[in-house]
C-alpha cells in the first residue's frame, strides 16, 4: 500500500504544472503573513486565489472553485479591513475570540453552505462532473468559507476552521492527482496550528482583550 502510495506520488509529482508551482508558494506565504498579522496576507493571497479558480476547474473541484472565488473576494475586502484605522492611527480590528453567540452563527454559517455545496456538488457529479467527491469537496470548502470570513474579523477560531480544511484537503487532493498542492496543505496545517497557539496568545494580551 505504501509503495503504491509513494509510487503515485512522485509520479503525479513530475507532472505538477508551473501555476500549482506558482500558488503553492504564493499561498504558503499568505497564511504565513496571517500568523504574523501582516498585511501582505492579502496580495499573496489574491495571487493564490486567482491560480487556484484555475485549477479547480481543470480537475472537477468545483466547491474548491466557488471556495477560491470567495477567497478572492474576502481577500479584496480583508485588505480594506486590516488597514482601517481609528482616529489615533490604531488598527480598528484586533485579534479577539469568539463569543459564544459568535461560535453558534459560526456553526451555522457553516452548516449552511455546507448543505448548499453538497447538494449542489450532488447534482454536478450526476450531469458533468463524475470525478467530484460531494461530501469531501463540501466540507473542505464550507470550512474554507467559514475559516476565511472569521479571518477578515482577526477572529482566533478561524484557524480552527483552517485546521478542519487542511485535513480534509491533504487526502482530497492527492485522490485527484494534485499531489504538490495536497502536500501544500499539510504544510498549511503546520503553520494553521503555529497560528492557532500565536493568535490565542495575542487575544489574551490585555491589548488585545476581548470585549
Amino acid at each position: 500500500m505504501l509503495p503504491e502510495l509513494y509510487r503515485q506520488f512522485l509520479s503525479d509529482l513530475q507532472h505538477t504544472g508551473w501555476v500549482e508551482f506558482f500558488a503553492v508558494i504564493a499561498g504558503i506565504l499568505s497564511v504565513w503573513y496571517s500568523r504574523t498579522e501582516n498585511i501582505l496576507v492579502y496580495p499573496t493571497g489574491l495571487l493564490n486565489t486567482i491560480a487556484y479558480i484555475w485549477l479547480s476547474f481543470q480537475f472537477s473541484l468545483f466547491g474548491e472553485a466557488s471556495v477560491n472565488l470567495y477567497y478572492t473576494v474576502l481577500n479584496i475586502y480583508g485588505w480594506y479591513a486590516w488597514t482601517r484605522v481609528d482616529s489615533q492611527k490604531r488598527p480598528v480590528l484586533k485579534v479577539r475570540f469568539s463569543t459564544t453567540r459568535e461560535w453558534l452563527v459560526e456553526c451555522g454559517f457553516f452548516a449552511g453552505f455546507y448543505l448548499v455545496l453538497f447538494l449542489a456538488l450532488i447534482y454536478v457529479k450526476r450531469g458533468f462532473a463524475a470525478q467530484a467527491i460531494p461530501w469531501a469537496d463540501a466540507f473542505a470548502s464550507a470550512s474554507a468559507y467559514t475559516g476565511m470570513w472569521l479571518m477578515t474579523r482577526k477572529k482566533v477560531e478561524s484557524w480552527y476552521w483552517w485546521i478542519a480544511t487542511n485535513l480534509a484537503s491533504i487526502p482530497l487532493y492527492f485522490v485527484k492527482h494534485l499531489v504538490f498542492t495536497s502536500v501544500y496543505y499539510l504544510i498549511l496545517l503546520i503553520i494553521a496550528v503555529g497560528g492557532l497557539m500565536e493568535w490565542r496568545k495575542r487575544a489574551k494580551h490585555s491589548d488585545y482583550a476581548a470585549t
